[in-house]
């Protein structure tokens, strides 16, 4: 015992990196079935179960899970949808309040214990949403635009001088078609990823300086590795809930600039 306690004293502190993202497989053979991908259908699962038990037997006085799921509803309708859709949110409020609460409960997972992931730190989950609204918003905008009204008013926005179309019109089709649709995912993914490294950061700390190597210099790094890790889980609540309710807008928002020109 008195041997080892040098060993433990001397370890040194290693910084958490981007194994944090890599995750075996749950299942042999399934090499994409890992921790992500179970959390990644459970928040499905959730989403699915709580909007059946809110909204599938509605009464003129909403009680418990039903008045959590209207005031839900509600939030998302007038702070997401409306704001960019107007008459046209309730059609697509399914599709937003889902991806609303998808992406919270899939972000809520880096703060729940013995989870403590965030599914939409791994970039395949945020980018599958993004080109699913990308797909989605371009058959929009061809449909109700027509396939060359759609990429004029993407391209040509109206009161211009003729000459620097040229360079307005590849600026626009590279923005509007493509990179804010990169920038959807983009933005969920990284924040969420730096979020759950930084936090791993100040945890790895606490435990490192309080309980593998002990000292009286590093104590008080440790104490303040554990506070700022409490600090900063609790600061991740809110930016988890943020970027559902900024990706829940932005889809609301390529929505109707699917549905009406922009300019």
């Amino acid at each position: 015992m008195s041997a080892a306690l040098p060993l433990l004293a001397a370890e040194e502190f290693h910084t958490p990196g981007l194994g944090l993202f890599d995750w075996p497989p749950l299942v042999e053979g399934a090499s994409w079935f890992n921790k992500p991908a179970l959390f990644a259908l459970i928040a499905a699962l959730v989403v699915i179960v709580f909007c059946y038990a809110a909204f599938s037997r509605p009464k003129l006085v909403p009680r418990g899970v039903q008045n959590v799921g209207e005031l839900a509803y509600e939030f998302v309708r007038e702070q997401c949808a409306r704001p960019f859709l107007g008459k046209d949110s309730d059609r697509w409020m399914p599709l937003i309040f889902s991806l609303f609460l998808f992406v919270w409960i899939a972000n809520l997972f880096g703060s729940v214990i013995f989870v403590q992931f965030p599914v939409m730190s791994r970039i395949g989950y945020p980018a599958v949403l993004a080109i699913g609204i990308w797909a989605l918003t371009t058959y929009l905008g061809m449909k109700h635009q027509g396939v060359v009204g759609y990429f004029k008013h993407m391209m040509f926005p109206p009161g211009l001088p003729g000459w620097i179309y040229t360079l307005v019109a590849p600026i626009e089709l590279l923005s509007t078609f493509i990179l804010r649709h990169v920038t959807h995912a983009v933005r969920l993914f990284a924040t969420m990823m730096a979020g759950h490294l930084i936090i791993a950061l100040f945890s790895e700390v606490g435990w490192h300086f309080l309980f593998v190597q002990l000292t009286p210099l590093g104590a008080p790094l440790g104490v303040l590795g554990v506070v700022m890790t409490i600090l900063l889980t609790a600061f991740e609540l809110f930016i988890q809930a943020l970027q559902a309710y900024v990706f829940a807008m932005l889809t609301a928002m390529f929505i109707n600039g699917a549905l009406h020109p922009e300019h």
